[in-house]
């Protein structure tokens, strides 16, 4: 089971934390912190995977960011690696080339794409494919609702707008 999940970048800053299990926040940012310096300081020349507490953390790092898992200590390190990997593919795909900045201010969407295959701290779906399926289903309808909404703000700003201004200019012509 994934106890949790956190991407962070170089310098510590958390930019994304999912917990699958309940820890107060001050736990959490114990957990962060202890996490960021298990990982940063760790020789690029070990395996992913390390021993934290009394589970595992299995992590990789994306350019700046580092994508930590901590599940339990009888877990398959390579399926959770292999997590880590479709995470980051999907996020590729959805941001066209993903950044961190792309984390920071779309982290609604991010959570969005996490929840699709992670469900409880268990894997639900492996298929790339059928993730970004749904992912773009999703945004599609998403789009529509948002054309469909700007479209009816246009349409009251018109229907009050143009007598006002008509009025106005009557005002200014007959007066």
């Amino acid at each position: 089971m994934i106890r949790f999940i956190l991407l962070q970048n170089r310098q510590g800053k958390t930019r994304l934390a999912k917990y699958y299990v309940p820890l107060e926040d001050s736990e959490k940012h114990k957990v962060e912190y202890e996490v960021h310096r298990l990982v940063v300081n760790r020789d690029p020349k070990f395996t992913n995977f390390v021993e934290f507490r009394t589970h595992k953390i299995i992590y990789r790092r994306y350019a700046g960011l580092f994508f930590s898992m901590c599940v339990d200590i009888t877990d398959n390190e390579l399926a959770y690696l292999e997590c880590i990997h479709l995470f980051v593919e999907i996020l590729d795909h959805f941001f066209s080339n993903v950044c961190e900045l792309d984390l920071v201010f779309n982290f609604h969407k991010v959570y969005l794409i996490l929840d699709e295959f992670i469900l409880a701290g268990e894997l639900q779906e492996t298929s790339k494919k059928a993730i970004i399926e749904r992912m773009g289903s999703w945004k599609s309808k998403n789009e529509n609702w948002i054309k469909r909404r700007l479209e009816s703000i246009l349409e009251l700003l018109l229907v009050y707008t143009v007598p006002v201004q008509f009025w106005s200019w009557l005002h200014h012509h007959c007066t």
